[in-house]
């Protein structure tokens, strides 16, 4: 009896010589052929990702007497990135419009500086004049129970409450007339109770405050 023919192996072969054709074996003793190398970084907009370097250093001007935005922006161009700023009259304000501000001095100062360091400005507002001494370059560390009571005459009603323990009940008075004390970091303390140095265990504070600008009684 005659055996039918096998057409449909035609089809496969003929898939399987296209692949070989396609993926060719490499010659015995060539080099093995390489992987394609993966993409590139690129930023977001799919432009190429600039090349980072750690130790990389420019030239950080200097900033004292300009306003607070135009200063950034200059860092910026400079290739600084990492910036804050905070009141030089240890006021405890922050910069919210950074063009209401300028800047009295600057950390690290002008010269040769490594690119990831962190620029902190010293800044006052517009109308305002700049201390001899930044006062706001470090904060007290807040007391603890047990600790003396710090001496908080002079300063502001914002910076008085962060160097106070946490759970300390605080109330604040006008020492002249009977406003609200509202935004503290525009009120000072003029006087306290209890007294600097008495000891912290848990008493509540009375912190009798007028406003810059104004005398304490």
């Amino acid at each position: 009896m005659q055996r039918p023919t096998l057409l449909a192996s035609a089809p496969v072969l003929a898939v399987a010589l296209a692949a070989t054709a396609c993926d060719p074996v490499p010659a015995p003793g060539a080099p093995p052929t390489s992987a394609a190398a993966p993409p590139a970084p690129t930023t977001p907009a799919g432009n190429p990702a600039p090349a980072t370097d750690s130790a990389k250093s420019a030239d950080l001007p200097d900033f004292t007497g300009m306003d607070l935005q135009a200063a950034q922006d200059k860092a910026q161009a400079a290739g600084f990135y990492s910036l804050v700023s905070h009141d030089a009259l240890g006021r405890s304000r922050h910069q919210i419009l950074d063009r209401d501000w300028k800047v009295c001095a600057q950390t690290p100062t002008s010269g040769p500086q490594p690119t990831r360091a962190t620029v902190d400005m010293a800044a006052v507002k517009l109308d305002e004049t700049c201390p001899a001494t930044d006062q706001g370059a470090a904060t007290p560390p807040a007391a603890t129970a047990g600790s003396p009571m710090p001496d908080l005459k002079g300063k502001s009603m914002a910076s008085a409450r962060t160097m106070l323990p946490g759970n300390t009940g605080i109330t604040t008075k006008d020492a002249t007339q009977s406003r609200m004390v509202l935004v503290e970091s525009n009120w000072q303390v003029c006087s306290q109770d209890p007294a600097p140095g008495t000891v912290l265990n848990g008493q509540p504070v009375t912190l009798r405050v007028t406003k810059f600008g104004e005398t304490c009684p």
